[in-house]
């Protein structure tokens, strides 16, 4: 790698001397940006603070990019086609300087591993990825429930994209029909979101009392994360989501120095 190739990693303070110099580089004309975000292009329904596509949800900056023509059915189907234009979008982020990569939506996670490999920065496109790590976490005989907007969606080649190589481990409960969630997956562009709540709320219950062996709670959508404290008050597990996963990827990429007294 050259050295106008190289990204440049450092934490700047007013205690810098004017003697450092810093490396630019060649077409990155915006900085800043720790974490890059894909998303879908064609969707109509709110984005409310702890959804992955709003940016008030984080507070480090995030560069939003939408993957052109993308819907929701072309999506949780994993239509290979639309890779290419994902790959193209993932190296705009590339070149603007992200760090690392992630995306609104767990069935990006069709092209998890695909696009790992097709790029220079870490990639975690699906809260998916996070299942090995909670699994890790977790005695050996609990399971992880997931809650998903489109059980049928999960398929084991998503998984395995994901790094699950276990299935088994995981107890699913859909939201898809849900009579105000379903308004996420059919683009009405409103919903009553106090009932959006209770219904993502219950179904984390059911997931509880069906399973007593229950570890943890995974979010699948990036629409639910603002959801996550009413699951967890309700179920009392850990509850990982999106931004679980966001907030990882961007300490990971984003070190500071540590100050304080000794």
């Amino acid at each position: 790698m050259t050295q106008e190739q190289k990204r440049e990693f450092g934490y700047l303070s007013g205690e810098e001397r004017e003697s450092q110099w810093i490396q630019m580089r060649r077409g990155q004309n915006v900085a800043g940006y720790s974490v890059g975000i894909l998303h879908l292009d064609n969707v109509w329904y709110p984005l409310l603070p702890g959804n992955v596509a709003n940016a008030c949800t984080y507070d480090f900056p995030v560069r939003l990019k939408a993957v052109p023509g993308l819907d929701t059915p072309r999506l949780h189907g994993g239509d290979p086609e639309i890779f290419q234009a994902l790959l193209a979008a993932a190296r705009e982020l590339e070149k603007e300087g992200v760090r690392a990569i992630s995306a609104a939506c767990g069935f990006f996670g069709h092209f998890h591993s695909q696009l790992a490999d097709a790029i220079d920065v870490p990639v975690a496109l699906s809260s998916l990825v996070q299942i090995p790590w909670i699994r890790s976490v977790l005695k050996r005989e609990q399971k992880i429930g997931v809650l998903t907007a489109n059980a049928s969606a999960i398929t084991e080649e998503l998984l395995k994209s994901c790094g699950v190589e276990d299935p088994e481990l995981l107890v699913i409960r859909d939201l898809r029909h849900e009579e105000q969630f379903s308004a996420i997956m059919e683009d009405r562009g409103a919903f009553d979101n106090a009932q959006v709540r209770r219904e993502v709320v219950a179904a984390a219950e059911e997931l509880v009392n069906s399973q007593p062996k229950l570890g943890a709670i995974l979010l699948e959508c990036s629409d639910t994360p603002p959801y996550a404290y009413a699951v967890q008050r309700a179920t009392g597990l850990p509850v990982f989501d999106f931004i679980t996963m966001i907030k990882w990827l961007h300490s990971s990429v984003n070190q500071t120095p540590y100050c304080g007294w000794i």
